[in-house]
């Protein structure tokens, strides 16, 4: 079976040649838009935010956007083909060694990303049975393997089956107010798929483990099961970035708003808008504070938000708008050449 490719330039409506900042605004409009809480077309929104996501998250990244502008450059017309040595299907990985030899292989799905995303950027997507992809260079996938275990294996006495870990993407809605998520699981090619609900804990962290005992891989000679760990990944808002427990938005405004001075709403996690007043002459980075709405602490509250001021200088003005610039310019003092 071959994996489609993904067009992620295209699902953003941006060039190749796409900045950095111009990507960033490109998804946040096309977010809000396709929001499943505030998208018109709620049939189709989860599935076009999902996309959204995906896109954001390896153009946002300069060494993922490295490794997919080098993968496009082999792309075909009418579905893409891994280069050789990739797997076909979803995100299966394979660990070979050990004292006496094995062969493990398994399939997970649920990050809520393609296919395509799962096989090649699949360290951050796919399973692992260590603290790393077997995808991710500089990777062990024997870090965790109790090779006196295995001696004890090979002496006819039983051992614990491998652990398996896998990253679970986890929105800031689900950190807000915790949620289930369904997982699928498939040991090999030829077993049949298992299919998990996972509690997502009320102030789950980045980087928490989830742990689902004895869904590991089995172990022999009567030998406990191995468990299952789930990574706790936040996936990318088009309104919030996380920084621990506290929440930041980028507020965006004109600088004329900024140094005269304005009111302006932003969103807050939990669905409403708090109004924030801006002084004028406010500088860009500036931060305001709220105070509790951020995410959920361990021992009980929660961290804040901050609104951060960014300042937003237009790349294209019209004749009469660079008539007006000189003009301040002049009443300013500076001479305009």
């Amino acid at each position: 079976m071959s994996v489609q490719y993904k067009d992620y330039y295209k699902i953003l409506g941006v060039s190749k040649d796409a900045s950095q900042d111009e990507i960033k605004r490109a998804y946040r409009k096309l977010a809000r838009k396709h929001h499943p809480d505030t998208a018109k077309d709620k049939e189709h929104a989860e599935d076009k935010f999902k996309e959204l996501n995906e896109a954001y998250e390896v153009l946002s990244d300069p060494e993922k956007r490295k490794k997919y502008d080098q993968l496009g450059a082999n792309w075909q017309q009418g579905g893409f083909q891994p280069p050789p040595g990739g797997h076909q299907g979803r995100s299966y990985r394979t660990a070979r060694g050990g004292a006496g030899g094995f062969e493990q292989s398994f399939e997970f799905g649920g990050t809520g990303f393609s296919d395509f995303f799962d096989m090649f950027f699949g360290s951050m997507g796919g399973a692992s049975m260590g603290g790393r992809g077997f995808g991710e260079e500089g990777a062990d996938p024997f870090s965790r393997m109790d090779f006196g275990a295995a001696a004890q294996q090979a002496q006819g006495q039983p051992q614990r089956g491998q652990d398996i870990e896998a990253d679970l993407r986890v929105s800031i809605e689900e950190a807000l107010y915790g949620g289930k998520r369904t997982v699928s699981f498939r040991r090999d090619q030829s077993s049949p798929k298992e299919t998990y609900t996972v509690k997502i804990p009320k102030g789950v962290r980045e980087g928490q483990r989830i742990r689902l005992p004895g869904r590991g891989h089995s172990g022999s000679r009567q030998g406990y099961e191995g468990d299952l760990y789930l990574r706790v990944r936040f996936e990318r808002h088009p309104e919030f970035s996380v920084e621990g427990h506290d929440l930041y938005h980028d507020l965006d405004l004109p600088p004329w708003k900024a140094v005269l001075g304005c009111t302006v709403k932003i969103p807050l996690p939990e669905g409403k808008k708090a109004e924030v007043r801006i002084p004028p002459g406010s500088q860009n980075g500036r931060k305001f504070r709220f105070a509790g709405h951020g995410l959920p602490k361990k021992g009980g509250g929660r961290g804040d938000l901050y609104a951060v001021l960014d300042v937003r200088i237009p790349t294209r003005i019209s004749g009469e708008e660079k008539e007006l610039w000189e003009k301040l310019a002049r009443v300013s003092g500076d001479k305009v050449e």
